[in-house]
Formats: structure tokens, C-alpha cells, sequence
């Protein structure tokens, strides 16, 4: 009996890689020939083969691939680093959110602008007189700061899943408010840039924001190999995993600073984008059942489909005042979230 399942198991994996694959391929297709401006297809077709007209170069190479690119990295990073942070924390509710890296990198921004530009050039109102440059090194930078205390007042109080789930509830508060009393304390026009970044966004995302992220992805993924076995092994409790021969607080912290890295880099690149590591992880379990690899496997991939899909619908729906990617995932996430619910418990 045992051969036969084996070999149904491989099918069934083998048949949901190539889904994926197909469902991979078709968002990625959409999301190139779709958009607000109307480039007719066979235009498209001929930048992407080497020709085209300037106009459809530009739009193209230099308005949609940079933003698809940097998407579907961030989707990688975001859903990714909920993976890690709900399977070491044992905590289904688990993503960025939850250890303060997104309400770090928040604050980071918010008081980069606010000393660059009120502080320093106090008449400068306009958004293009903004340093937007250096908003995903700024974000990085917070992220990865909050991620930082919380783990050292983790590890003081002696490093366990509970306890670092409400030292993350408590400083991601705390940024939180901070962040938003700084906002509203700011006041003018200058503070667009930093509602837009707040509610993740994929606009005017360019080459050097997928630049940014591609060393991230790279050793995040080239990680996984390092990690997997111990991250097995981290779903059970702490004398459970160290009777396996794991050294628990070691391999706990390099997982918590591979899915905090993520997850830092890529809100500082686009933004808070809600959602996306807290559901794609439950959806890529559903679909793989007990297979744990594939699952990784599936998030992977799914986090890639889920942040391209939610910027089309975006730019389809919104046209020239495009929906923020962060509104599309928090729309569609919620009932997604609700029917994976119904279905595994």
C-alpha cells in the first residue's frame, strides 16, 4: 500500500507544480500586456522580442516590468516571512505585522521625511523635492531595528514562541503610534508620499527597487536548503525539537533573521502590503496537505501569483488613480482568510 500512495503523493505534487506553473506564467502575461495605457498587443509582442515603438518601450521596459519585477519579489519576501514567523511561533495569525518590522520600517520613513525634508528644508512642499530614493534603505533600516528589540527583550525574558509573539503585539503598537502621532502631527501635502507608501503601493516602482530586493530574495531562498530540516523541527515545542538533537535558540534566531530580513526589505520597498504573509501561508498548506516542502514550495510561488494578480486588479480598476495593491489584498484576503477557515477547522 505504501507504494502506491508514494506514487499518488508524487502525482499529485507534480500536477499541483504545474498549476501553478500555468497560473504563474498567465499572471505574469496579464500583467505585461494589461495596463492603463492601451498598448496594443502585437506592440507588446515586438518590445519584448527586441523592437517596438519608443512609446511602447517605455512603457513596457520602464513603467510596467520594473513594478512587476519588484512585486513579485516582494510577494516572495511577504509571504515567505509569514511562512517562517507562523511556523517558529506556532502562531497562525503570524506575519510581518506581528513582530513589529512593518510598524519599524513605518516610523523609519516617517521620521526620515520629516528631518529631511520639514526639518532641513522647511519650504519644501512638493512631492518631487522628496528624497523617495532612499525610502526602501530607510524602511529596511526600521524594520529590521524593531525585529532587533524585539528579539533581545525576547531573549532576555528567555526566547520562547509565546514570548516573542507579545514583545512583537507590543512594540509594533507602540511604532504604530508613534508613527501615526508623527503623521498627524506633520500635517501639508508632504505627507501623501507617506500615505501612499502606508497602504503599499506599487507605484512608480522602478528598476532600483527590484535591485534593491534581489539580494534579499537570493539569500533568502538560498537559505531555505540551510533551514528546512530545522524548521521542520521548530514547529514543536522547545524540549521536543532539542530531543531531536536541535540546537533550539540557535536555529530559532537564524530563521527569525531570514523571515525579519524579508520582510523589512520589502516593506521598505513597497510598503506595508497587508495580508499577503499572513494568508498565503495558510493557502499553501491547504493545497499541499502533510507534504511540508511543497508547502514552502507553494508559498513561494502563490506569494509571487497573489502580489502580480492584486497590482493588475489595481491598475484595471482604479485606471489613472490606481487602487494601492495593499486595498486589493485587504478586499479580497479577509473572505479568502474566512474559507480557509471554515475548511480546516
Amino acid at each position: 500500500m505504501s507504494a502506491p500512495a508514494s506514487t499518488s503523493a508524487g502525482s499529485a505534487s507534480l500536477g499541483m507544480a504545474a498549476v501553478l506553473t500555468i497560473l504563474a506564467v498567465l499572471s505574469l502575461a496579464a500583467a505585461i500586456f494589461l495596463g492603463v495605457a492601451d498598448v496594443p498587443m502585437a506592440d507588446v509582442a515586438a518590445v519584448l522580442t527586441g523592437g517596438g515603438s519608443p512609446e511602447a518601450r517605455l512603457i513596457i521596459l520602464d513603467i510596467r516590468l520594473p513594478r512587476i519585477v519588484a512585486g513579485i519579489l516582494a510577494g516572495i519576501h511577504f509571504s515567505l516571512a509569514g511562512y517562517l514567523l507562523q511556523t517558529i511561533t506556532r502562531n497562525p495569525l503570524a506575519d510581518p505585522s506581528l513582530m513589529g518590522v512593518s510598524q519599524g520600517a513605518t516610523l523609519s520613513v516617517t521620521v526620515f521625511l520629516l528631518f529631511t525634508v520639514y526639518i532641513f528644508e522647511p519650504g519644501s512642499n512638493t512631492l518631487a523635492e522628496l528624497p523617495v530614493a532612499w525610502l526602501p534603505a530607510a524602511g529596511l533600516a526600521g524594520g529590521l531595528l524593531a525585529g532587533g528589540v524585539i528579539y533581545l527583550l525576547a531573549f532576555r525574558l528567555g526566547l520562547s514562541a509565546l514570548r516573542i509573539t507579545l514583545c512583537g503585539v507590543a512594540v509594533g503598537a507602540v511604532l504604530h503610534a508613534v508613527a501615526i502621532g508623527l503623521i498627524a502631527g506633520w500635517g501639508s501635502a508632504r505627507i501623501e508620499i507617506i500615505l501612499e507608501w502606508l497602504s503599499g503601493s506599487l507605484y512608480a516602482r522602478t528598476w532600483e527597487h527590484a535591485l534593491f530586493l534581489l539580494p534579499f530574495t537570493i539569500v533568502g531562498l538560498a537559505m531555505l536548503p540551510v533551514i528546512s530540516r530545522p524548521l521542520m523541527l521548530l514547529q514543536f515545542d522547545a524540549p521536543v525539537a532539542r530531543s531531536f538533537g536541535l540546537g533550539y535558540r540557535r536555529q530559532f534566531s537564524i530563521v527569525l533573521v531570514v523571515s525579519c530580513a524579508l520582510a523589512a526589505s520589502a516593506v521598505g520597498a513597497v510598503g506595508p502590503i497587508v495580508f499577503v504573509g499572513l494568508i498565503v501561508p495558510h493557502l499553501a498548506r491547504f493545497l499541499a496537505g502533510r507534504n511540508f516542502m511543497l508547502s514552502i514550495v507553494l508559498t513561494i510561488v502563490l506569494g509571487a501569483v497573489i502580489v502580480t494578480l492584486g497590482d493588475l486588479i489595481g491598475r484595471l480598476l482604479g485606471q489613472a488613480e490606481e487602487i494601492p495593491i495593499g486595498v486589493v489584498t485587504a478586499v479580497f484576503g479577509v473572505p479568502l482568510l474566512l474559507a480557509l477557515l471554515r475548511k480546516t477547522m
